[in-house]
């Protein structure tokens, strides 16, 4: 087996880039449906009220506490056993292999996610929102303008590594029938036993998408942190 096999690379890396499209796909439906989920376990985590909160716990530690693969595989092969599942509206979506990989990720990205926002909300200081009470602002322009903006910018950098794990959890649909990058290269491989090569461009294609995600978020991260940043004089001494 000759590594070196530029030719064969090649083909290989284009081939696999016919999987790219689902891969985005299923982690820009799961990254925005488990955002709106994890906002609002977050909300219930911060409501002050216990069995909210042990409603949003319970759940961010089921989904935390086991592996992604096995909540995938509940969805698509355990929840097919329930008759009255089948009968129901849902399941003209959760017979499908693309609806539950979508929904899987949602739900396991979901238990990640809120506690990032929880912690970036908890980390504004406190002075500042009393401050924002005591000058008469309401609870919405309180949450816009000043605890929103901060705990964005707080949370970002974590967020952006849990993003990162969705692309690369994205590689688990392919036990589900799913051709995203992972499931062409295990057909490649099925075909002509070189999984050295296959996997390496599999591999690659994976680096170069997180590797653009990266920079993109570090391009929102530095223009939320404008206003962070310390003033440099024409003497290149801060200010």
């Amino acid at each position: 087996m000759n590594l070196l096999d530029v030719s064969f690379l090649g083909e290989t890396f284009l081939a696999l880039c016919r999987g790219i499209p689902l891969t985005l796909q299923l982690t820009a439906i799961s990254i925005t449906s488990g955002a709106l989920l994890a906002t609002l376990l977050a909300a219930l985590r911060l409501s002050g009220n216990r069995p909210l909160d042990a409603l949003a716990r319970g759940y961010i530690f089921v989904f935390r506490g086991t592996p992604l693969l096995v909540q995938l595989y509940i969805i698509y092969y355990g929840l097919s056993q329930f008759p009255e599942l089948r009968r129901s509206f849902a399941w003209p979506f959760l017979r499908e292999p693309y609806w539950c990989a979508s929904l899987a990720l949602c739900l396991n990205t979901a238990a990640y996610s809120a506690e990032i926002i929880r912690g970036g909300v908890i980390s504004v200081p406190l002075g500042q929102i009393e401050a924002a009470k005591a000058y008469g602002m309401g609870q919405l322009t309180l949450l816009r303008r000043i605890i929103a903006p901060q705990a964005i910018r707080l949370m970002l950098p974590a967020y952006s590594n849990e993003l990162i794990l969705v692309v690369k959890s994205t590689a688990l649909a392919s036990t589900i029938t799913m051709m995203e990058v992972t499931g062409i290269a295990a057909k490649l491989i099925s075909v002509s036993y070189r999984p050295v090569e296959i996997f390496i461009c599999a591999g690659a294609i994976y680096l170069l998408l997180n590797f653009s995600i990266t920079r993109l978020l570090r391009l929102v991260e530095r223009r939320l942190s404008r206003d962070q940043r310390p003033l440099v004089l024409a003497t290149g001494e801060q200010a």
